[in-house]
């Protein structure tokens, strides 16, 4: 067996030496080193030999492996470069030909808005803060005086991971996690995604919020509307503006800030259901018991909070009548921007 082995390893060199191609060299590969190839055979032939003369043969059998296969590595780089130097000296590239366009991306519509609204709080002096998107009930919830039975606590209108984790459902957590770590004054918006069971024209499971916090001595609802009056007119242009009495858990008192139609000027039509205004967030002054929650006295300091969809902005700043459009990644749609 032992000149079977020697033969065998002699015979596979010559004709890996002989092989003119890839191709070629291929074939010889299955043929002496494939499932059925000859030195597979040879190995099977093993189980017929003594106890001694298996671990000799092994080795043998081992050491022609070795050898055939480098044979094989250095003839593949032998023709492998001979391959490319063929293809240099054959192949024309005409460089005549007009080059392919390429199409360069540009920045997202939520992104844009986002960055715009970003621009407008800064300059306003506002800190930009940001949060855990996996967040903890007790600070997407109880930290913001939402009571247990209310209904954003439902498996319908939360993503719960697991009873005391949560998809956040708004921003309002980065505020509670801000005042933890900022002593008053300060303001700040946290800008990002949120997350909410709900998918037609107007919502998706995930969209963009901006919520913003201002914290100090003697903060006023005058404050408020002062702000977001003047954020109205850097987004929107000399619109007029009101303000309509709400509820919200984590503000006292709380409004719903709207502003003018921009397709019928105040009038009526199809796009404001003939009221003349949209609705763009909501706001008011912060719940007492948010103040504790953020480790603060309410006896010593005032703030004022608002929130908004920044997908809404979008949607009136550009005039788009379906929020998915802006997640269904249609280029002819994103070219528009």
């Amino acid at each position: 067996m032992k000149q079977e082995i020697t033969a065998l390893r002699e015979e596979a060199k010559k004709e890996i030496e002989l092989v003119s191609s890839l191709g070629q060299l291929d074939e010889l590969r299955i043929k002496y080193m494939g499932k059925k190839g000859k030195l597979t055979d040879l190995s099977k032939e093993m189980k017929n030999l003594s106890a001694e003369e298996k671990p000799k043969i092994g080795q043998l059998i081992n050491e022609a492996k070795n050898e055939i296969l480098e044979a094989f590595s250095m003839k593949n780089a032998i023709l492998v470069k001979e391959q490319k130097e063929k293809n240099l000296k054959e192949e024309i590239i005409d460089i005549s030909l007009p080059s392919r366009n390429l199409s360069l991306g540009t920045e997202h519509p939520i992104t844009e808005t986002m960055n715009f609204m970003k621009n407008i709080f800064t300059n306003m002096g506002f800190d930009v803060a940001d949060g855990p998107e996996i967040e903890y009930v007790k600070y997407n919830f109880d930290a913001l005086n939402i009571p247990q039975t209310h209904p954003s606590r439902d498996l319908t209108d939360t993503f719960y991971i697991n009873p005391e984790v949560v998809l956040r459902t708004q921003t309002s957590p980065v505020q509670i996690r801000y005042m933890l770590e900022h002593k008053p004054p300060f303001r700040m918006i946290c800008p990002g995604k949120v997350y909410r069971p709900d998918y037609d024209v107007s919502h998706t499971p995930m969209f963009h919020q901006m919520e913003g916090l201002v914290i100090g001595d003697n903060i006023s609802f005058a404050d408020l509307k002062g702000i977001l009056t003047n954020f109205v007119k850097e987004v929107f242009g000399d619109r007029r503006v009101r303000f309509r009495p709400h509820f919200f858990p984590f503000t006292e008192p709380s409004a719903e800030m709207d502003v003018e139609c921009n397709i019928c000027h105040g009038e009526g039509c199809r796009v404001c259901k003939g009221s003349g205004w949209l609705e763009i967030m909501g706001c008011g002054m912060v719940d007492p018991e948010v103040l504790k929650a953020g480790g603060y006295n309410p006896e010593e300091v005032s703030g004022f909070a608002f929130g908004m969809g920044i997908e809404r902005i979008a949607m009136l700043r550009l005039g788009i009548d379906d929020l998915r459009a802006f997640f269904e990644n249609d280029i002819r749609f994103l070219k528009q921007f």
